[in-house]
Order: C-alpha cells, then structure tokens, then sequence
C-alpha cells in the first residue's frame, strides 16, 4: 500500500474512532486518543488505554510512563517518530480502572484496522490487557514477556511481541531491568525475517528442547 493512500485511510479510520459511541466510555472522554506516529511504521506499540492526561491532550504515553517509554526507545536507537503508539481502548476509563470486556470488544477492530492499515513488522504489546487481546489467549504477561509469538490480521502476518508495560516498571527496579532487556531484543526481531514456526505432524515426535528456544511456551 502506497503511502498515501495508508495515511488517508488512516486518517479516515481516525475520523470514525472520534465520533465513536460503541460504548459508555464516549460518555465520560474528553476526547478520543486514537494513536500517533509513523503510518509506515516497523514497530506499533499497543498498551492498555488512555491516563488522565492522554485524555486531555488526545495522545498516547505523554505521562510518566510515556517518558519511561521514550528512554527505552533512545536505547536501542529509536524515537517516538520511528514508530506508531496507540491502546487497546481509545478513551479513557474512569479513573484510570481497568478495562471491561464489552469495552475492549467495541475497540477491537478499531486496533485490527490500525495493524492492518500500518503493516508492521512487529506489535509489541505493553502488559496484560493488550498482550491478552491481541494474543486471544488469557496467559499473564509473566509468563509471556519477551517471547514473540506469530498474530494474524486478516490475511496479514505480524510478530506479536509482548512486554511489560512501562508504568509497572516506574517504581520497580527488578522489573525495569527485565523490561530493559526485552527491549533490547527488538532491532534482532525488526532487522531478521521471522518465519512461522511450522506446525508439528500430530504422529511425529517432538523435541522439546528447540521449542523452548524458539519462545513458544
């Protein structure tokens, strides 16, 4: 896709998402936060939904975890330009609770546009929510973190890559040296093609030692 023509369409699902009445969420918003940066981006960024002050100035990660989000970003040679940022929830919850299940299904296909729309190489997913809406399965981020795993969007392959999200990692010194170190593996997962791992003959035998290189349990 030209990128002209993904920017336009892009701007045109914006101006849907901002108008959006799917759930109660509209009700209370100040307004929508859609998502920023590059259209043609090799790495989108989904967390979990717009902070008080996401709300207020319709962007995604401008508060403290959005700094934590940039330095992480300046360390392995990126900035917010490189790449495309957005949430699972386009507006805010009311103070800042977690997402509901009705709410995160009127948002969804809203975030499988935007993956269809930029094409990235890689999704990394910040925390629970994102990682398990996108993923499809209920497995925490504990387990999961810094293991990619393949994602199909319409008929578009994408490498999901879940990690913690940064405002866990504010006040926790352990878990920012993990997430420092997941992030560290991303220039190795854009810069390689990453092919699906084929899937096992239900007869044949299985070694379990390459799965466990591989990430996938």
């Amino acid at each position: 896709m030209a990128a002209a023509e993904q920017l336009t369409e892009l701007e045109v699902l914006s101006r849907q998402v901002a108008g959006c009445t799917r759930c109660r969420l509209h009700e209370g918003r100040t307004q929508v936060v859609f998502g920023n940066g590059n259209p043609d981006a090799d790495l989108m960024f989904v967390g979990e939904a717009p902070g008080f002050h996401e709300d207020k100035q319709g962007l995604p990660f401008v508060g403290q975890a959005g700094k934590l989000l940039d330095k992480l970003l300046a360390g392995i040679g990126l900035t917010r330009a490189d790449v495309f940022v957005c949430n699972v929830l386009k507006c805010r919850p009311p103070g800042n609770r977690d997402p509901v299940p009705d709410e995160k299904e009127a948002c969804e296909p809203y975030l499988f546009r935007q993956v269809e729309l930029i094409r990235p190489k890689v999704v990394a997913t910040l925390g629970n929510h994102a990682t398990k809406q996108l993923s499809g399965k209920e497995t925490g981020i504990t387990r999961v973190h810094g293991q990619e795993q393949w994602l199909k969007v319409g008929s578009f392959d994408v490498v999901l890559y879940p990690l913690y999200h940064p405002a866990a990692a504010l006040y926790t010194p352990a878990m920012l040296t993990v997430l420092e170190q997941d992030f560290a593996r991303l220039p190795e997962l854009l810069g390689r093609t990453i092919e699906p791992v084929a899937p096992v003959p239900v007869l044949a035998p299985v070694a379990a030692e390459p799965a466990v290189q591989l990430g996938l349990f």
